[in-house]
């Protein structure tokens, strides 16, 4: 696990995009599953939103709080957001057909990992986002040899 402090937005973002960039970098024969967590204003969409637009988006990256999924379309992968906070059971997922968004060519960030737990795919990556002060520290871990390879990047 790697600790990381992040002073303000800014290096927040900085360090989304850097992300991105290590997943793209990365051989991927699936795709990628990072779990996001941390407290209500942590950041988590923050970093997806700083990832999203370091591809180039020009669009209003939003919190997926009320569709549970926003999806993103992009020319280097396929990203999908998810934000399962408000989800009431777990089994909605498979109603929607989760399974069919995890597939080759796929970055899949999941907000609130926990509520779906039964039905989501294990995470490449687990991203632990909280607040120090005016600042915000990141513990990432890696679950996957590819999770291994993404991190490896980063270094």
């Amino acid at each position: 696990m790697e600790n990381i402090y992040l002073p303000s937005e800014v290096q927040l973002r900085q360090w989304g995009e850097k992300l991105m960039h290590a997943i793209l970098n990365t051989p991927r024969t699936q795709g990628v599953v990072i779990y996001l967590n941390g407290d209500l204003g942590a950041g988590k969409t923050c970093l997806s939103r700083a990832m999203i637009q370091s591809l180039g988006f020009q669009g209003r990256v939003k919190s997926p709080t009320y569709t549970l999924v926003e999806e993103y379309d992009l020319p280097e992968i396929f990203i999908y957001h998810f934000d399962l906070y408000r989800l009431a059971d777990p089994e909605e997922l498979a109603f929607m057909g989760i399974r069919d968004y995890f597939n080759a060519n796929t970055l899949c960030l999941i907000e609130w990992s926990s509520q779906g737990q039964g039905f989501l795919p294990p995470a490449d990556l687990v991203i632990d986002l909280q607040y120090v002060d005016d600042a915000r520290s990141l513990a990432i871990r890696a679950n996957t040899p590819m999770g291994n390879n993404i991190l490896n990047q980063l270094r």
